[in-house]
């Protein structure tokens, strides 16, 4: 049951992404024209202090036109290290340095439609450096108990998949029932 991509043009590129249109052969012979988005990859950091409680950005997403909590995210440079672009974008949203990241996941968000992979990272230290650079990115910042965790998602605080993976492992890991 493998599908074939037998041809890919770009239709569109920017920076961020590139929207392409493939030629795709299905397993009884048959084409079809599919769209897909390639796009760059993604880093994506928080920690979790001593209290078990996780630094979380609470934003609004003007496409859904929705507001959630999230954990400090963006694309990975040209050249950069993904573990490097996870603790920049960290200290760049929140204004918190982390210490040693630790890799929790690798997520596919939405795999029939683009090939994005968000690295996701945590560490179990970090140091306030100041106002964030990049304060537009959210309304607020604060450490969240990840006991509440399961609440946030169930209240649907927590709207994006990749996110609630990730803070989901983390309270498992954490052991924030107790």
């Amino acid at each position: 049951m493998q599908w074939a991509k037998r041809n890919e043009q770009t239709v569109y590129e920017n920076r961020w992404f590139s929207v392409n249109l493939a030629d795709v052969e299905l397993p009884n012979g048959r084409h079809l024209d599919h769209f897909l988005i390639r796009m760059r990859p993604v880093a994506v950091a928080t920690v979790v202090n001593d209290a078990n409680e996780v630094l979380l950005l609470w934003r609004h997403r003007f496409i859904t036109d929705s507001w959630g909590w999230e954990l400090a995210a963006g694309v990975v440079e040209d050249g950069e290290d993904i573990a490097g672009a996870a603790a920049r974008e960290l200290e760049e949203e929140t204004g918190w340095r982390p210490g040693p990241l630790h890799h929790l996941m690798t997520v596919e968000p939405s795999n029939g439609l683009t090939d994005a992979r968000h690295h996701i990272y945590w560490s179990e230290q970090g140091e306030y450096v100041g106002d964030p650079v990049d304060d537009f990115e959210s309304d607020r910042r604060e450490w969240v108990p990840l006991k509440v965790v399961p609440d946030l998602i169930t209240r649907g605080e927590v709207p994006a998949a990749n996110m609630v993976a990730a803070l989901l492992l983390l309270h498992h890991l954490r052991h924030a029932d107790g």
